[in-house]
């Protein structure tokens, strides 16, 4: 992986190097950088700016409450199908009592939504990762990183041109 990258101060000269790069309205040939290509990196979160937005997209709560579901649904069965295979005298009651099933029911519903959000959040914050990352360490001093993942050779110096204007004292490249 090739990248360009600058570090920037604050959040708002960030807003305006993504900003510059997304755009499309620069010289004649110039063609603006896709957002995929996009890399944004810093020690915390800027809930109120636009190039955060992109990353927000979540499907967790769904999945969580899907791994719910499915938990639920095979902590009934399990319950049910014990009762109902082991030989036990009823005298005359049901097999298959809903208040004591509830409880494992119940049980296993927490632990499926539980498991399955742990493993999700360990899927979508790609952890494990042994591959190198895009990272500065300026970025743990407050800068944020905003760069451009395997730039093409034809738009170089256009993105380091727009990465400067944004207010960048200089452009990095990483080759990792």
């Amino acid at each position: 992986m090739r990248a360009l990258y600058a570090l920037y101060p604050d959040p708002d000269s960030a807003q305006q190097a993504v900003d510059s790069l997304r755009a499309s309205d620069g010289p004649p040939g110039t063609h603006p950088v896709d957002q995929d290509r996009i890399a944004l990196v810093s020690s915390e979160p800027f809930d109120g700016y636009d190039f955060f937005k992109h990353h927000h997209k979540t499907t967790i709560p769904w999945i969580a409450a899907l791994g719910g579901l499915l938990g639920g649904v095979a902590g009934f069965f399990f319950a049910a199908y014990t009762q109902a295979v082991y030989p036990i005298p009823t005298g005359g009651m049901a097999i298959v009592p809903l208040y004591a099933d509830g409880v494992i029911t119940y049980e296993l519903t927490m632990l499926g939504a539980i498991v399955t959000t742990l493993l999700m959040l360990l899927i979508t914050a790609r952890l494990p990762n042994w591959k190198r990352q895009l990272y500065d360490p300026e970025v743990s001093d407050g800068k944020i990183l905003v760069g451009v993942i395997d730039p093409p050779e034809k738009s170089r110096e256009q993105i380091e041109k727009r990465l400067l204007d944004a207010g960048a004292d200089r452009v990095k490249e990483y080759s990792g």
